[in-house]
């Protein structure tokens, strides 16, 4: 098991170097190494498409090469970790997420254009898919952040306030897109509100783990791969956030031991959601490494 100082950093650096896209590369040297975001921008420009909307496996569990709501996705919080959300780039994008908002003015998890291209067996295809919150929230509260202002973003807006509104028996990745939400959207005093009400669920449903040492004794959500929990520093990405509230220090810097503790001898954390092909496993480790290395540095666990 890897320690947090330097030399886990040194330890994942090889690993990117050894297994991942040249995006993930890009960004890892951006991020850590002082490297250019213009070359992560030429990087993700790989998987536009014409219409605006991102594609060809951006996310790992999608492949094919048709724009998707949650490559798109994916493509902005690339933009967003180089400060390029913003701009022409951002106007295409949205263009795009109007283009393919179900009657609700709020996103769907997976068009049906996907149909006849590998997905997930967990991500279905159907015809008239209804908007969710878990490919919404993220969106909007990223856009919110960044200050875009867009027609799109009025409705989105609206959908997203009244599904949260609405949570009562959730999962963890829904709970996830909420905060991403109430994280950026304009309206703090109603946000603190709101995330002070889901902090509460999270706990009273058992959808966090609070003792890393005791993980067996908490339930899995259902569809869930075995073992795929969720920790305080999934809700709280960064000490801003409003989910950071719901956890004691403790909690939370057990939760951080554990994270650091998960990096693998071959320098990259794991993936723990159900892996059903090769390659999205491959590929998604190094975006799952990105994400633990962000986290330890955004809590200050000492990766110089």
């Amino acid at each position: 098991m890897a320690g947090t100082g330097a030399h886990s950093l040194a330890r994942a650096e090889q690993f990117i170097w050894l297994t991942a896209r040249v995006l993930e590369q890009r960004r890892f040297a951006h991020l850590f190494l002082g490297g250019s975001a213009d070359i992560v921008e030429t990087a993700l420009a790989a998987y536009r498409n014409e219409d605006g909307g991102y594609g060809h496996g951006l996310e790992p569990d999608l492949r094919g090469p048709v724009s998707q709501p949650l490559h798109t996705a994916h493509a902005l919080s690339v933009l967003d970790s180089i400060g390029r959300c913003g701009g022409l780039r951002v106007e295409r994008i949205c263009r795009y997420l109007t283009d393919v908002s179900t009657k609700e003015g709020a996103l769907p998890a997976l068009h049906p254009s996907q149909r006849g291209y590998p997905a997930a067996p967990f991500i279905p295809v159907v015809d008239d898919p209804p908007a969710e919150l878990l490919a919404t929230g993220p969106v909007v509260g990223l856009l919110h952040r960044n200050q875009v202002w867009h027609a799109w973003l009025f409705r989105a807006t609206d959908f997203c306030w009244a599904a949260v509104d609405a949570l009562e028996q959730s999962h963890p990745y829904e709970i996830e897109a909420a905060v991403a939400f109430l994280d950026g959207v304009p309206d703090r005093a109603r946000a603190e509100s709101a995330a002070e009400r889901l902090g509460k669920l999270v706990r009273e449903q058992r959808l966090v783990v609070l003792d890393p040492q005791r993980r067996a004794e908490y339930p899995v959500a259902p569809g869930y791969a075995s073992g795929e929990h969720h920790f305080p520093y999934d809700y709280a990405r960064t000490p801003g956030s409003l989910a950071r509230g719901w956890f004691s220090d403790g909690e939370l810097e057990s939760s951080l031991d554990h994270l650091a503790a998960e990096q693998q001898e071959d320098g990259g954390w794991p993936v723990n959601w159900r892996q059903w092909a090769p390659g999205t496993a491959l590929e998604g480790r190094p975006i799952v490494t990105l994400k633990a290395l962000q986290t330890l540095r955004e809590y200050g666990r000492g990766l110089r």
